[in-house]
């Protein structure tokens, strides 16, 4: 049985696990999403009305994690839009479509709360099958006015964007710090740190930028 509900503080342990073991040298030697994970639920802009968890026969096996975010155009006008992450499958429950079940059920939590529009930081190919597409083709860029390849983006109402140039900022508790994520990941049971192919394609996704 599949159920999708609000995350509970009983389920908080079992979330930081799961998200420390499907990370976990994918993207660095080590990781940092259980951090963010772990300081995330404290921080101000963190969304728990978007908090869900994905249950399979009573055991958690993923979860999606909201925080606030903004657009603002060339005039200064700003609009306070969402952005996920981490969205995280056990790694024994990958590739078989949870993790696109928990978009569409926050999508549809998203819009109802009156957020018409979502951006991420992502792998393309993990996303373009559930809406998302390029920033560029929306106009939204960095503060500094770059388009990165990894930054995607989803209306949650049609016409939401109108082709006006928007800079996006996600919130602060995102700008997680390496040494702070290590130094909790080092208060947890040992795991070891190995470079893996993964994280060369994650660096070159993470600085390329559209022109």
């Amino acid at each position: 049985m599949l159920t999708i509900r609000r995350e509970e503080p009983r389920d908080y342990e079992t979330v930081e696990s799961i998200t420390r073991d499907a990370f976990y040298n994918l993207y660095i030697p080590g990781c940092m999403e259980h951090y963010l994970v772990h300081i995330m639920r404290d921080h101000e802009d963190f969304i728990p009305e978007l908090d869900f968890v994905l249950e399979l026969d009573g055991k958690i096996a993923g979860y999606i994690m909201y925080t606030k975010a903004t657009l603002t155009d060339d005039a200064g006008n700003t609009k306070d839009i969402v952005t996920f992450g981490p969205l995280c499958i056990a790694p024994a429950n990958q590739r078989r479509g949870y993790g696109k079940l928990l978009m569409q059920h926050s999508f549809e939590k998203a819009a109802a709360m009156g957020y018409d529009t979502v951006v991420i930081f992502g792998m393309p190919s993990n996303y373009v099958s559930s809406g998302f597409v390029s920033c560029k083709k929306y106009n939204i860029c960095t503060p500094d006015g770059q388009f990165p390849a990894a930054m995607l983006v989803r209306e949650l109402r049609p016409g939401a964007l109108d082709g006006r140039r928007w800079r996006y900022r996600d919130s602060p508790v995102m700008a997680v710090l390496p040494e702070q994520a290590e130094a909790y990941d080092n208060t947890l049971p040992p795991k070891e740190r190995r470079h893996m192919p993964s994280q060369e394609a994650f660096y070159i996704m993470s600085n390329s930028f559209l022109t």
